[in-house]
């Protein structure tokens, strides 16, 4: 052809039913990588909107792939290899219909999804009820419930769709058209691998396993909604609105508020002393600056990062020191202070005496010069945040480690706790 062409200006075609079959095969298999990306990003973007998770639509995903590469592997060792071929009525082996791949991966993505959205809707109607019943509080036994419930209302429904289109597309197989068994068999392996083995016992699996972290969704709706919040461009190292804190009070007490109301907004190297009636209160305080503990309720900055949804980077940079009840009070506030860290939360201040409370002002002032002597005259100060149930020795000790700009806060529960924080 190249020689012809070259030579007398003659170009040659091929025509015919093989050769367009082989242009159509040609083409179908260089679009298949695309579709298939095309589906599975498609089916993830929209699941993780309709369910604000991210783990529900990767599992679904997943799932789907399992689901096409059971149904090629079965549809390729009975028409190819000629495995079950006189069971089920093949006559000839070899390769199968060029668009058979393209039409399994469509409708298989279709009653896929299908699937996914009536199971799992109903196992998050259940979960989000069941959480804003509790005010927002959700733990590992309220999303394995609501599995546990979404799946048994919604299984049946499931099983019916899967049984009648399974026996729609098996029964074109041993009698079908040679061109259509293929695509029959590929579609009622795929149709009950996906609704038996996938969506029905793999998923709730996975589910259960992932507990409340399977409706997990990274906060950027609310960070972009509060990114100007309390002001445009704040560096204030702890800001606070209106924040609660409410924990399980156990079995026949129900929920218990250990304080609500809470207002708070400390400067570049200032301090905080948090004070309570009920010690339990002043802890959670102090955990829930450090971000070990979520706030219930409320607006929570700390340094610069907005909580719950940056927990992981809190729980990382600002030191903890829980002095009250430690064996080794001032090793744990040797482990806070370390690491250059610009916050510290310290639980129990007015708990030191004697030489402990010494060395225990004595390491605040060391630790301020090291955090600005490292920062520079333009850096961050060492900000502190601590609580006490008596004010008066935690401000001596904080005056004798030459922290004069003291801010005070009284945390005041609406309903009186039982529940013991450790």
């Amino acid at each position: 052809h190249d020689e012809w062409l070259e030579k007398y200006g003659v170009d040659l075609k091929v025509t015919g039913f093989t050769a367009i079959a082989i242009d159509i095969s040609d083409r179908l298999g260089a679009a298949l990588l695309p579709f298939g990306l095309f589906v599975v990003g498609l089916s993830f973007i929209l699941l993780m909107i309709v369910f604000r998770s991210i783990w529900v639509p990767l599992k679904a995903t997943v799932g789907y792939l399992l689901s096409i590469l059971a149904s090629f592997g079965v549809v390729a060792a009975v028409f190819e290899w000629g495995w079950l071929a006189d069971a089920l009525h093949v006559t000839r082996t070899g390769p199968v219909i060029s668009f058979m791949p393209i039409i399994l991966m469509g409708v298989l993505f279709g009653l896929a999804m299908d699937y996914e959205v009536f199971l799992v809707s109903r196992m998050r109607e259940d979960y989000v009820h069941t959480r804003r019943a509790r005010r927002g509080r959700a733990d590992r036994h309220t999303a394995v419930a609501a599995v546990r419930s979404g799946f048994t209302a919604s299984a049946r429904v499931v099983s019916a769709a899967d049984v009648i289109m399974f026996a729609v597309f098996a029964a074109f197989v041993p009698e079908g058209d040679t061109s259509i068994k293929p695509i029959a068999l590929g579609l009622a392996v795929g149709i009950a691998v996906d609704a038996f083995l996938v969506r029905m016992t793999l998923g709730p699996a996975m589910m259960a396993l992932l507990g409340e972290k399977a409706w997990w969704m990274p906060p950027v709706e609310r960070e972009l909604a509060l990114a100007d919040w309390p002001e445009p461009g704040s560096r204030a190292p702890l800001v606070g609105e209106d924040v609660a804190v409410r924990v399980e009070g156990g079995r026949g007490v129900g929920e218990v508020e250990l304080f609500s109301g809470a207002t708070f907004r400390v400067a570049d190297g200032d301090t905080l002393l948090v004070t309570a009636a009920d010690p339990r209160a002043a802890r959670a305080f102090v955990l829930m600056t450090a971000g070990r503990i979520d706030p219930s309720a409320g607006l929570l900055r700390v340094a610069g990062h907005l909580l719950p949804g940056r927990g992981a980077w809190v729980r990382a940079h600002v030191g903890v020191a829980l002095l009250a009840g430690a064996a080794d009070p001032l090793r744990e506030l040797r482990r806070a202070l370390r690491g250059g860290t610009t916050l510290v939360a310290i639980d129990g201040l007015d708990t030191l005496a004697g030489a402990e409370r010494d060395q225990a002002a004595a390491l605040l002032r060391d630790a301020a010069i090291a955090v600005a002597q490292r920062q520079g005259d333009d850096g961050a100060r060492l900000t502190v945040v601590a609580s006490a149930r008596h004010d008066g020795p935690a401000l001596g000790l904080l005056a004798d480690a030459h922290r004069p700009d003291v801010a005070s806060l009284t945390l005041t529960p609406l309903i009186p706790s039982t529940q013991v924080i450790s």
